[in-house]
């Protein structure tokens, strides 16, 4: 329902055979006339080579070479790595590719005073690099910071701002992926699939409990916290599951995006955690909501209620968590997201059995991933072609 600027400008293509509509290909403004304009520049350049006099009997240049010039008509972009634990995705390295002369940390490191002057944008994958004021200051003709994810709590969009330096998102290519993990979650909770998965792999079982007992996600009553296009996405799922929708946001939505899934509004939140059986945050970490969720509002929950969180992990507070579901002051809690990441191996949360904790999959899909780059690549080059931003983040 909800389509950002960027995604109105992508084409869709097959990502692979038989896979229609799962990817996108740019024909943003900003790609377009830089791919032009670059691509006219190396062919005159080209042009030039075998028909200037000058030329005429030396040897004409090597593919290397000709690679070489070409990366030099792009825009430099640093990126922490290709590969590897950290880097970006080869697949996604040669995308940015196509648009960017790529220089990663450890080159710029080694040759910084060259290439201080070459980068213009910085690709943030997985909160990777780290943009600090001593990276910013080395930077010179940086002009965007583009993050490939909707959550910009890693950056400090104030510090950037103020070297002049923009700041965007990809809002819109994460959203039915994060909201897709978040009913994953709701269902393996309330089915205890974790759990039954361990018991029927384990050398151990010889027979299946017939007290093995979960709860129904179907007319059962869904609050979540944070409606934006990702909680709206999700209120559209589980409106196919019967569900009744509550939701608490800072603004209400309009009736008839109300009436479309079915959703009622909270204006307290005190009001949705009293009444809901499953609880959803899908809001972004900010001052205000940080640890939003403590033993205050874990004690208004159901103590047959369950809480899934797929927005940051900070926005719980864990300790208050852990005593909760000890003390079953809840019946469970589901979480693609933690503080820190991943936590200590000798966590409480990690000893518990009415838990499920994932590593922060919300948006690894080979789908999302590809889209947030492409959204990524719009946005950084809106910026460097003086073209509307799709999705800018602006410093509060």
């Amino acid at each position: 329902m909800l389509r950002s600027k960027a995604f109105s400008l992508l084409k869709p293509i097959p990502l692979m055979s038989g896979q229609s509509n799962l990817a996108y290909k740019l024909t943003h403004p900003a790609i377009a006339s830089h791919g032009l304009h670059c691509h006219g520049r190396i062919a005159n350049y080209r042009q030039r080579c075998k028909t200037c006099p000058c030329n005429a009997g030396r040897r004409t240049i090597s593919a290397a070479q000709a690679k070489v010039m070409a990366e030099t008509e792009l825009p430099g972009i640093l990126i922490l790595d290709i590969g590897g634990t950290h880097g970006v995705l080869e697949n996604l390295a040669a995308l940015l590719k196509k648009h960017f002369h790529l220089i990663t940390m450890k080159e710029f490191l080694e040759h910084k005073k060259e290439m201080s002057k070459k980068i213009q944008s910085v690709f943030v994958f997985e909160g990777r690099p780290t943009i600090d004021r001593e990276l910013l200051e080395s930077l010179p003709n940086l002009k965007v910071i583009g993050n490939s994810g909707v959550g910009v709590d890693h950056l400090d969009v104030k510090m950037i701002s103020e070297f002049g330096v923009k700041v965007t998102n990809t809002p819109h290519a994460v959203a039915d992926s994060t909201a897709d993990i978040g009913m994953a979650l709701m269902l393996a909770s309330a089915r205890r699939l974790v759990e039954g998965c361990q018991v029927a792999v384990s050398p151990d079982t010889k027979c299946f409990a017939v007290d093995w007992l979960g709860v129904e996600v179907t007319r059962a009553t869904l609050g979540i916290i944070g409606m934006g296009s990702i909680g709206y996405k999700v209120a559209q799922r589980a409106r196919a599951f019967d569900m009744r929708i509550l939701y608490h946001n800072r603004h209400q939505r309009s009736q008839e995006e109300e009436e479309a899934v079915g959703a009622h509004y909270c204006e307290k939140m005190e009001d949705l955690l009293q009444q809901a059986d499953f609880v959803m945050l899908i809001v972004n970490l900010t001052p205000e909501t940080h640890k939003l969720i403590g033993k205050k509002e874990l004690g208004l929950m159901k103590p047959t209620a369950t809480l899934i969180n797929i927005s940051r992990g900070a926005v719980i507070d864990q300790d208050a968590l852990v005593e909760a579901l000890s003390n079953k002051v809840i019946r469970a809690a589901a979480l693609d997201v933690t503080y820190p990441e991943p936590l200590p191996r000798d966590h409480p949360l990690l000893k518990l059995n009415n838990i499920i904790i994932t590593p922060h999959i919300g948006t690894a899909t080979v789908q999302a991933i590809r889209m947030m780059a492409e959204e990524a690549i719009a946005n950084m080059l809106a910026v460097l072609n003086g073209q509307p931003i799709p999705s800018e983040v602006c410093p509060k």
